[in-house]
């Protein structure tokens, strides 16, 4: 098995969301040592925003980079997504990784019905911090309502949401928070369909 680890916090070490995702390839390592992890930092190494010199890959490391991020995702059976909240959204760095894996023909499609995902038997776990508290679904929540639209776009619907609110609020609203968060990690074992 195959998980794609993908952090895109800025704060490092002091990042709750990468506390979050290392937590849970930890639950997943534990319970699979062949697990085969591809990991991602996309704050350490971003992938560049998306230009037209982009598209036309004009650079080529560039290009390959991008390619090795569509097919690391291609390749991998779970996610495990660190989206701290920047701003009511992901962090730029999170949606430029998204701009490389959402293409057209490979995982998705336009037919005659609509658009068809192509990324399909995925389990995305979504480590999402909040400095704040905004609800799942919310006016001010940009994050996770994105995230679940963009990977069920792609065909991935299994998704389970580790969630750390309030955690700028105040030390021990920080430690409540993550306590919960971790108390809450998915078990590693495959969900029945």
């Amino acid at each position: 098995m195959k998980l794609l680890h993908i952090d895109a916090s800025a704060l490092g070490e002091k990042s709750v969301s990468r506390t979050l995702t290392a937590a849970v390839v930890a639950r997943f390592q534990a319970a699979d040592p062949a697990l085969e992890v591809l990991r991602w930092d996309l704050d350490a190494e971003p992938l560049p925003h998306l230009t037209a010199a982009s598209l036309a890959q004009a650079d080529p490391a560039e290009a390959a980079r991008a390619q090795a991020a569509l097919a690391d995702f291609l390749a991998a059976d779970v996610l495990v997504i660190g989206a701290p909240m920047y701003n009511f959204s992901v962090p730029s760095t999170l949606k430029a990784w998204i701009d490389r894996i959402a293409v057209a023909g490979k995982t998705f499609r336009y037919t005659d019905k609509g658009a068809e995902g192509l990324a399909r038997g995925k389990r995305a776990i979504l480590a999402i911090s909040q400095g704040g508290v905004h609800e799942a679904g919310g006016a001010s929540d940009f994050q996770e309502s994105y995230l679940r639209f963009v990977l069920g776009f792609l065909g991935v619907t299994d998704i389970e949401v580790v969630r750390a609110r309030g955690v700028n609020l105040s030390p021990q609203q920080r430690t409540q928070a993550l306590e919960h968060a971790l108390a809450s990690l998915p078990a590693a074992l495959p969900r029945a369909a």
